[in-house]
């Protein structure tokens, strides 16, 4: 995002962040998603929308992205005017190593209510945070 709706983040402004690539997920593949977590409940009422039977609260995947290494933190455009952040990795990203920041859109009823970054290294997940109101 640029300076126009910008928020600023708990982690915004760290030392490294102007040196750092910032990494945008494809706001294609997150209105895909949130059109996915929409659909269940288009057409129907309230009442029939609310359910003891199925819990309301959906988590999908909206998008990865490939990192780069030699890197301490990952920074990225969060969706949903969430703003940015920078997170940190436990250690610096080796040269070659397969390393991806994905992200997750959380709804509840079909509404969005925040996202969750899983950082994974190796296809291990090395960091998990979560933005907004639940997720």
């Amino acid at each position: 995002m640029a300076n126009g709706g910008y928020q600023r983040s708990w982690a915004e402004g760290s030392a490294t962040e102007s040196q750092q690539e910032r990494y945008k997920f494809d706001e294609a593949a997150v209105q895909r998603a949130l059109e996915a977590a929409r659909r269940p409940y288009e057409g129907r009422s309230a009442g029939e929308q609310l359910s003891t039977v199925q819990n309301p609260n959906l988590r999908s995947i909206g998008d990865c992205v490939d990192l780069r290494s030699g890197a301490s933190e990952v920074c990225l455009d969060l969706p949903l005017g969430l703003g940015s952040v920078c997170l940190p990795l436990p250690f610096d990203l080796p040269d070659g190593q397969a390393a991806q920041a994905c992200l997750y859109i959380c709804t509840t009823w079909g509404f969005p209510t925040g996202v969750e970054i899983r950082v994974t290294v190796g296809g291990f997940q090395v960091v998990d945070q979560s933005f907004g109101w639940g997720c």
